[in-house]
């Protein structure tokens, strides 16, 4: 395996369960202790499968603790937290409750036997998971009737009977004498849980009870009917109910996505005890609104939510003066929220699925939108993608999975290649983990082989995937996407050291410019010989965006993105980069707008999968992939991204066709850069911040306000008509070209004006 991420400590606790495993299966521990004193600290480690909420002294410490498995095929993460706050001198009790899932899904392989493992070192003293644990399953937990969450999900819908239930079982007086005591399994590393990866994200972001938007409205009393309760916006929450009910009420709670998709999602079902009780389901829902159907006779005395999910913020900022796009990026900004928990994923309700060709849009947006925490999820990704290769060296995802196993080959290049791995490690800096994983990538790369035409030949692997929607020329795109992948590889062995591939991969490169143009290109667009569907705007695009079109195919190729419009939401943010690489930033805000027409007018808070809900790959109404305009706002509109790995260098090259304003920041890892670019008839003005240890290449457009005449460095006169007339300390006039006067600037605050 290549992950280097395990923990090399020694464990000296006990895997430890009830003896019994079965799906959807809940179980509750136990374990009270003395202390002489309260402790300094108390680094505790903790694994499960699936799932576990923890109690100490009967408070709530951790909500939803552990990452779905697994970090390789066989394998599992661990939490580690300190939880010496919680403790006290004297007696002291730890309660948890497991939720074993008990089967696969597309993103989580189960180890097929509930377990649990603690381990807290207190101030140098051990407290282990023993038979000295006491453990019961819980009574009030079941499953409901049909229908069930559908294959890609390895969770179940909750049944909760409270008149079965276990009262105050995590409270530190429990008697808990009638409890048995635990079965030992064995120290890890152990089968089935096999080697404990340290969970490399944060423990999720918990927003505490909250009211739901309509709160006011909701009545005080059921008659039956299903009760809306709406979610300022879509997200990931548990639901919670307070009520005053008789016995045996079977209440339904599920969201307004419980079919996002087309298959049922996940549900929940709660029994009423008799008399006042309250409520939260545990597994987290997504959508707009809950709806609750409770029988009629029961006095609602509170309807909450818990908003959780991945510990990041939304630091990353862009406003312009035109409001579709402004509406359009704040509804990107969510959708990639609600597609990131324990993975990154393609939606949150039909699937929860690490897809790659997701991925890569995903992780690109994160780098504008969210802070540097967000850069770890990108890294869990890449590491178990590479870690889940099989033996003929293909890679695949979904992964973690345990009921998938086709290969996608378009977006495995695209994961591989300069629009995934390296675009993660030039914005993130983090060279390790491309150093870690260029082995198996340098694998992989080796199953593709050049044909006689000098070409890729195309692979089928499992699924044979270009895309949703039709007309979709598979050998321009594959040729285009191998391109890319290779680029990608370049510069990881660069970055490795292996100067001995760069020759090889280069020579694959030079095939592929040598002989792409003369096969594809017709005269007008990119097209396949054999290829009897419409021209492919995807296909055109991404012959762009790999810079195989030479810059007089240009307006050709523009003519196609103006006129063929097949790609799906996913290759589209490939077909506007196209558009402003071409630098016809106009016609890809133009197509934007027709795009997204709907999504936006929609009141929906994010993208959807398809450009109607219910469309291709079932439609859901949040899939991340469809939110490349956020990188591209950032990246190109406002013109900010690394020139050298970590934002050591990087420029502001704005390209802002008619818009007028932009106020953008971006989180980069050398800190928050902000940028303010303001445009009149006859002006110019950039405002940059520039954070500390990194260079910016500042570019002035020659073309947005006429012949420029001057340009000035906070209110200094540098250049005139041609010429530089002065020099300003910090500031360094870099050359011009085709399309910018460039001035490379040290850290610090500058405004640029340039005057027609």
């Amino acid at each position: 395996m290549i992950t280097s991420d395990y923990n090399n400590t020694s464990w000296h606790a006990q895997w430890i369960g009830t003896g019994k495993s079965y799906p959807n299966q809940w179980i509750c521990y136990r374990k009270s202790f003395n202390l002489s004193k309260k402790p300094e600290s108390a680094i505790t480690r903790i694994a499960v499968d699936s799932k576990y909420w923890l109690w100490v002294n009967g408070e709530l410490i951790v909500f939803e603790g552990q990452l779905k498995r697994g970090p390789t095929p066989n394998d599992t993460y661990y939490d580690e937290i300190d939880i010496s706050k919680y403790l006290t001198d004297g007696h002291n009790t730890i309660a948890l409750l497991q939720w074993y899932f008990g089967k696969h899904g597309f993103s989580h392989k189960s180890s097929e036997k509930a377990g649990m493992v603690f381990e807290a070192d207190i101030d140098g003293e051990l407290l282990i998971s023993d038979k000295t644990w006491k453990a019961k399953e819980h009574p009030a937990y079941g499953n409901t009737g049909e229908p069930h969450p559908n294959y890609r999900l390895p969770e179940s819908n909750i049944l909760f009977d409270a008149r079965k239930d276990i009262s105050d079982w995590q409270k530190q007086d429990f008697d808990d004498k009638d409890w048995l005591a635990t079965e030992e399994y064995g120290c890890p590393p152990i089968s089935p849980w096999n080697q404990l990866s340290k969970r490399p994200t944060p423990m999720w972001k918990d927003s505490g009870l909250c009211n739901f938007v309509n709160a006011s409205k909701l009545p005080k009393f059921s008659n039956g009917n299903v009760i809306i309760a709406q979610l300022p916006y879509n997200a990931h929450i548990t639901p919670y109910l307070k009520i005053d009910a008789p016995a045996g009420l079977k209440i339904d709670i599920r969201m307004d996505d419980y079919e996002g998709g087309g298959p049922p999602n996940v549900r929940a079902e709660y029994i009423t005890k008799i008399g006042e009780q309250e409520y939260e389901s545990l597994g987290w829902m997504n959508g707009h609104a809950v709806h609750y159907t409770i029988p009629k006779g029961a006095k609602i005395i509170s309807l909450k939510y818990r908003e959780t999910g991945y510990n990041t913020e939304f630091t990353g900022t862009f406003e312009c003066d035109d409001r579709f796009l402004n509406e359009l990026r704040q509804k990107a900004v969510r959708t990639l929220y609600v597609t990131m928990r324990d993975t990154y994923f393609d939606c949150p309700d039909r699937e929860r699925a690490q897809w790659w060709g997701d991925a890569v849009n995903e992780l690109g947006e994160a780098f504008y939108a969210l802070d540097n925490k967000s850069n770890l999820l990108a890294k869990k990704a890449i590491l178990e993608l590479m870690n889940w290769q099989r033996e003929d060296n293909t890679i695949y995802s979904p992964v973690p999975a345990g009921n998938y196993d086709a290969e996608l080959p378009m977006q495995m290049l695209a994961s591989v290649g300069y629009y995934g791995f390296w675009t993660y490690c030039k914005y993130s800096g983090d060279t390790d983990t491309i150093k870690t994983v260029y082995p198996a990538v340098r694998r992989y790369m080796s199953v593709w082989k050049l044909g006689q035409d000098g070409l890729v030949i195309p692979r089928a692997g499992g699924w044979n995937w270009g895309d949703w929607g039709e007309n979709i020329d598979m050998n321009v795109l594959f040729s285009a996407w191998y391109y890319i992948a290779l680029k990608g590889q370049k510069e990881m062995a660069d970055l490795c050291g292996f100067k001995d591939e760069i020759n090889d991969i280069s020579a694959k490169m030079l095939s592929i410019e040598n002989n792409f143009n003369k096969t594809f290109w017709n005269g007008k667009a990119y097209r396949s010989p054999d290829y009897e569907g419409e021209t492919d705007d995807r296909a055109n695009a991404l012959a762009v965006v790999a810079d195989l079109a030479e810059p007089e195919k240009y307006e050709a190729i523009r003519d196609v993105l103006k006129t063929e419009y097949h790609a799906s939401p996913y290759m589209e943010k490939y077909v506007l980069e196209a558009l402003y690489i071409m630098r016809f930033e106009n016609d890809a805000i133009e197509r934007m707008k027709v795009r997204y027409k709907d999504m936006i007018e929609h009141p929906f808070t994010t993208l959807w999968e398809d450009w109607r809900i219910g469309g291709s790959g079932g439609g859901t109404i949040n899939h991340a992939w469809t939110g490349g305009p956020l990188t591209l706002f950032s990246q190109y509109a406002t013109g900010i991204a690394p020139e050298k790995i970590g934002y050591e260098v990087y420029h502001v090259l704005p390209q802002m066709g008619q818009l007028k304003s932009i106020k953008a920041n971006v989180p980069s890892v050398k800190g928050n850069i902000g940028v303010e670019l303001e445009k009149t008839e006859s002006s110019f003005t950039l405002k940059l911040n520039s954070p500390a240890m990194a260079k910016a290449i500042v570019g002035i457009p020659k073309n947005t306000i006429g012949e420029i005449v001057s340009i000035s460095v906070n209110n200094k006169n540098l250049w005139h008509n041609g010429q530089l007339t002065d020099s300003q300390e910090g500031v360094e006039f870099a050359g011009e070209d085709k399309y910018y006067y460039r001035f490379s600037v040290e850290p610090g605050t500058w405004i640029f004006k340039a005057i027609s």
